[in-house]
């Protein structure tokens, strides 16, 4: 299948239900509004997606640049091209999820990471972030800087009232994440979540909410997967 096939059948699949959906969620134009349960099936028809996923991804249209993030190969990403993703991105989840899944499971993420969380510019800042906790999430513990992620802690406790929307979101998520994922930190991340206090976070014209960081890890805890790690960043 080539870029230009799985555009023709993304359009036919879209629904303009969904795409209003994704509008107030802070998707821009292009998009069709496909589910992703259609964009998983065109998935799993894809075995060799590198090439096909960065060609996607070039085309800005949002569906198609989802897909590009489930059909990537992350061990064959170079830095430039995780960055261009970074900088090509126009909406949250593109940012949060599609860039930030398939940094964390390249060689480069950690170390582009550190470098999106000091952007000024606010998508990349929370695509930063967000990579944090997907490595976290995935990497065992003994190849992840326990004091460094201490010291990203406490630059969340020092900052997060002063960032932007979309950036305390996610800087939310990665104490969460932190919390859950790294069974040596767990009890830090509590306490320096509970001196944070709840994350107030505009989300515009939809029913999201940001957790309270405390009650997430909590639950987790609840279920006893506390240190049990994810196979993959990407979903």
């Amino acid at each position: 299948m080539t870029s230009n096939e799985i555009l023709k059948q993304l359009e036919t699949l879209g629904l303009p239900s969904i795409k209003n959906v994704l509008l107030k969620h802070g998707i821009k134009e292009p998009l069709y509004g496909v589910k992703i349960e259609e964009l998983k099936k065109i998935q799993k028809k894809i075995k060799d997606g590198h090439e096909l996923s960065l060609q996607l991804y070039k085309t800005g249209v949002y569906d198609a640049m989802y897909l590009a993030g489930l059909v990537a190969e992350p061990e064959k990403m170079s830095a430039k091209e995780l960055q261009e993703w970074a900088q090509q991105a126009n909406a949250p989840v593109l940012y949060e999820t599609t860039v930030a899944s398939v940094a964390a499971e390249s060689k480069h993420g950690m170390e582009l990471a550190k470098k999106w969380i000091a952007s000024k510019d606010a998508g990349i800042a929370s695509a930063g972030w967000a990579t944090l906790a997907a490595i976290v999430s995935i990497k065992d513990d003994s190849e992840l800087d326990i004091l460094m992620l201490k010291e990203l802690m406490d630059k969340v406790a020092a900052t997060i009232d002063s960032s932007p929307n979309r950036v305390k979101s996610t800087m939310n998520g990665f104490m969460i994440a932190v919390g859950i994922y790294v069974k040596e930190l767990n009890g830090l991340a509590k306490q320096t979540a509970q001196k944070i206090g709840k994350v107030k976070v505009d989300m515009g014209d939809t029913a999201c909410k940001v957790p309270f960081a405390v009650d997430y890890i909590e639950k987790a805890e609840g279920k006893n997967v506390i240190g049990k790690k994810k196979k993959t960043a990407r979903c």
